[in-house]
């Protein structure tokens, strides 16, 4: 559990944790494979969300799936980027929350295996992503303003009584 002074400052800064939707590059579950392969490409991101026609995050999907389906025992093939789509690729079982009813403390404990979480409202529907790399950007501010909004000052120390 955070200390209560902690949880307050972190969540002064909660609100600059999310990267918005309209800032993500995402596909959807039924577009063909080459174009997810062109956006992975283009963005130059790792993995990517996949959103469904309702905009509900339905899958990740990554540029080494991609890759791993045109590998051939002795070449590379583009044929497979025609044929699939990228549900028949994505990654289905991921992590994902709702600020709403997510603690900050679970937030913390699930960035620490996934780069980045999708962020969705109480619909399912596809928020934007809380990333790693705003967590940090949040403890740094924390750890060098701390002192500015509180006092610490040491436990009396305890007095033994010796007989």
């Amino acid at each position: 559990m955070f200390s209560p002074s902690i949880k307050h400052l972190i969540e002064e800064k909660s609100g600059s944790f999310l990267i918005p939707a309209s800032r993500i590059a995402f596909v959807e579950d039924d577009n063909p494979l080459y174009h997810a392969f062109l956006i992975l490409t283009r963005v130059k991101y790792s993995k990517i969300p996949v959103l469904d026609k309702k905009s509900r995050v339905v899958g990740l999907i990554s540029l080494a799936m991609i890759t791993d389906k045109m590998l051939k025992t002795d070449k590379i093939s583009i044929e497979p980027l025609d044929k699939l789509k990228v549900r028949d690729v994505m990654q289905t079982k991921f992590s994902k929350i709702n600020f709403v009813q997510t603690t900050l403390e679970t937030q913390l404990h699930l960035l620490i295996d996934n780069a980045f979480l999708p962020v969705v409202d109480d619909q399912d529907v596809f928020q934007g992503l809380l990333t790693r790399r705003e967590w940090i950007k949040a403890f740094n501010y924390v750890v060098h303003t701390f002192d500015s909004h509180y006092t610490v000052t040491p436990k009396e120390k305890e007095v033994v009584n010796e007989k």
